[in-house]
């Protein structure tokens, strides 16, 4: 009578760690995928977060006379805005049109004193 109590015992389930997900095992294995993407989410994702708001931030303040840098490295002056595009002067008789998103950032006054010199 001992012998088919026990082996009722293990058949049910009643040994704990072979339970098949269910029960503290299950939820342990989980917490190293956690961890992961809580790690990914603050060195990865945040940041990149964070740098498409200012970037939008950027064109969305865009005024005609501000002088800025295109991703492509030109230096120029708006002189036009419009929703998708803004035309740029690069010299006294050149314009070029490029889309917004290609502007990288806004010159600083200290930058335009080293262009002259």
């Amino acid at each position: 009578m001992l012998m088919e109590s026990v082996a009722w015992a293990q058949g049910a389930g009643g040994g704990g760690s072979g339970s098949g997900g269910s029960g503290p095992g299950g939820l342990l294995s989980l917490v190293p995928f956690l961890l992961i993407f809580i790690i990914f989410y603050f060195l990865l994702i945040r940041p990149q977060q964070k740098k498409q708001k200012e970037q939008k931030a950027l064109l969305d303040a865009l005024k005609k006379g501000d002088k800025v840098v295109t991703a492509s490295g030109i230096w120029a002056t708006v002189t036009n805005l419009g929703k998708e595009t803004v035309t740029l002067q690069i010299a006294d008789n050149t314009k070029i049109k490029i889309q917004r998103e290609s502007i990288a950032r806004i010159r600083s006054e200290e930058e335009d004193k080293d262009k002259d010199s």
